[in-house]
């Protein structure tokens, strides 16, 4: 059976390698729209089962992954920024701050469908101004959540949870779907 990333992401591309040794990436067309009051949890499971149920209902045959992440600080969804005006924005409210990261992962298959959210508190330690800047300047921060890679900005002082749910796939429960469906 076919077993499809409904994402464009090369982290994670590289992250599900870990646990599914071969799949083809085919990008969800599913439109991403926020709704007022949602909260982060519920955006990203509600944005990784879009995109997973996109997909699969044009191969449904095939065992489809999808996947969103969130950054949330104190009830504020934090995106991807589209200007380098609001990456510096997004950094200079998460520094020396605690924030959660919310992955959501949905599993569909012509025999059922598993989803779920996960949550990791991500602490940033204090950031300068020019700190941020030069972090801007490599251009990482414009296409993730919170205009920050876990694994590029040596931002994060403390880290509660999972790592790859912070990089945006929780390993943990993909190999928890994938084995129940019995799919490794």
């Amino acid at each position: 059976m076919r077993f499809l990333l409904a994402s464009n992401s090369p982290r994670r591309r590289e992250l599900l390698k870990e646990v599914i040794a071969a799949f083809e990436v085919v990008p969800s067309r599913y439109e991403e729209a926020g709704k007022a009051g949602e909260k982060g949890s519920e955006r990203a499971l509600r944005f990784a089962e879009g995109k997973a149920e996109e997909v699969f209902s044009r191969f449904p045959d095939a065992t489809v992954l999808g996947a969103d992440t969130v950054v949330e600080l104190d009830g504020a969804i934090l995106g991807k920024p589209k200007t380098q005006a609001e990456a510096f924005s997004m950094l200079r409210a998460l520094s020396g701050k605690t924030h959660s990261v919310f992955s959501g992962v949905c599993l569909v298959t012509p025999e059922g469908k598993r989803s779920g959210v996960e949550e990791a508190r991500v602490t940033f330690r204090p950031l300068s101004d020019e700190e941020i800047r030069a972090y801007i300047a490599t251009g990482s921060p414009m296409d993730k959540a919170g205009a920050y890679g876990i694994q590029d900005s040596g931002f994060v002082s403390a880290l509660s949870g999972s790592y790859s749910c912070v990089v945006g796939l929780p390993l943990e429960r993909v190999r928890e779907y994938c084995k129940e469906l019995h799919l490794c």
